[in-house]
């Protein structure tokens, strides 16, 4: 049972029903899924959602409703796992990485393209479809092949060849446009009027979508024994998950499942797309539209739509957000893997440099339980590392060349 109520404008509180509808007819402003939290006091407790499933959907009741049965290919609960390595290198007492890597796609994407389809299932749209820079894409041909459904998703012509060939190996339709993010998203927001049977995860079914990122907070913090931590790190690109990731601690206080104050959230963008970032340091109270320059690709978009919400959590709860150059992404996508094992994409190499921008600045307290949100695989942005990680040396087929070679990088890497 879900304890939903309807959509609730988060301009001018205006409501509506559970219906696809993404603005306000009287302000135009965004729509946000709103819930009776009074109701599910006593109901939603910690026993009603251990039990549950070893998913997002453990937490059902505090999402959209998804009908007779969510679209599950078993998304969330995914690993948090204890940094030591990596925390000794930046030089903070308590690390934690939410794991996203192990999503059904490899992206936090299957989060909120679960709660899309499921809410698309039960309005009755027939085709899955998104204006996507890459994870979306894929996780929306997933979850339309596992229902029956056919996909059209819409990405950047110039794209990373993996993340196309994942979308496309599902079989649906792929198109890709000559243009940035923006540019597709526009021509979506186009195509929602031409076809009104098609679920678009990210624009006529948004306020559903975004509800996924939730999930990232609930699992935090029962996997930190019913703790809430006291800085949390997330990637920036439509800002929608750092917003929605806010949303969560917040219901789980307001719950009465948790005690204390709700974490201080960070963000985190590349310095070649950082509209946000930029806002921040110049205290401005409007985004300026960024035309994208940077290797992290999934959080390339230029216009965020959430990007204002973004400067309000910030700034409200004194948080911070980091931008960082592409070399720092590289580097740091390395020394995550180095010291973790958790080989990220692009995106990953944003929160990890940034956080340790922050940590540099003053920012974030090192002595505090901080956890970084690691939201999509390496194996999504290959082309940024390619070139570098290489094998050690090429050798004869012989044991002296062997041991001559171990002989020589080992004591290189050493030093």
């Amino acid at each position: 049972m879900s304890f939903a109520t309807g959509l609730l404008c988060r301009e001018c509180g205006s409501t509506y029903p559970t219906e696809a509808r993404y603005s306000c007819d009287f302000c135009f402003g965004p729509l946000e899924v709103a819930y009776d939290l009074e109701a599910a006091k006593g109901v939603v407790t910690r026993e009603s959602i251990e039990s549950g499933p070893n998913s997002m959907w453990r937490y059902a009741a505090l999402l959209p409703d998804p009908g007779e049965e969510p679209v599950d290919l078993g998304a969330g609960w995914t690993p948090l796992r204890r940094a030591t390595r990596l925390a000794e290198v930046l030089g903070v007492k308590e690390l934690w990485l939410k794991d996203d890597t192990r999503n059904p796609t490899g992206s936090f994407k299957d989060r909120v393209v679960s709660c899309a389809l499921s809410s698309a299932r039960r309005l009755g749209f027939t085709t899955a479809a998104c204006a996507s820079t890459g994870n979306l894409a894929t996780s929306v041909a997933a979850h339309a092949a596992f229902i029956g459904w056919p996909s059209v998703t819409i990405i950047p012509s110039d794209l990373e060849k993996s993340k196309i060939a994942m979308t496309a190996i599902f079989g649906g339709t792929v198109l890709g446009v000559e243009g940035n993010y923006d540019d597709v998203n526009r021509l979506c927001v186009e195509l929602v009027a031409e076809h009104p049977d098609w679920a678009f995860a990210n624009v006529n079914l948004r306020p559903y979508y975004a509800e996924g990122s939730k999930t990232l907070a609930y699992e935090i913090t029962e996997q930190l024994g019913w703790k809430l931590p006291d800085q949390v790190v997330v990637p920036v690109a439509s800002g929608s998950q750092l917003t929605k990731v806010a949303k969560g601690f917040k219901e789980f206080i307001e719950l009465g499942l948790v005690e204390g104050t709700a974490p201080i959230l960070f963000g985190a963008q590349a310095s070649g797309c950082s509209p946000v970032a930029t806002a921040f340091a110049e205290g401005a109270e409007v985004i300026t539209p960024q035309r994208p320059n940077t290797i992290a690709r999934s959080l390339a978009i230029g216009n965020p739509a959430d990007g204002p919400y973004v400067l309000d959590e910030l700034r409200s709860h004194g948080g911070d957000i980091g931008s960082v150059p592409d070399s720092e992404i590289l580097e740091c996508i390395e020394l995550l893997a180095k010291t973790e094992g958790v080989f990220a994409e692009t995106a990953g190499g944003v929160t990890i440099a940034s956080l340790r921008q922050m940590i540099k600045r003053g920012t974030i307290d090192p002595n505090k339980s901080i956890v970084a949100i690691i939201s999509g695989h390496g194996l999504k942005t290959l082309d940024a590392v390619v070139d570098t990680a290489v094998v050690t040396a090429t050798i004869k087929p012989s044991l002296a060349a062997a041991e001559e070679a171990i002989a020589r990088y080992t004591l290189e890497a050493a030093r």
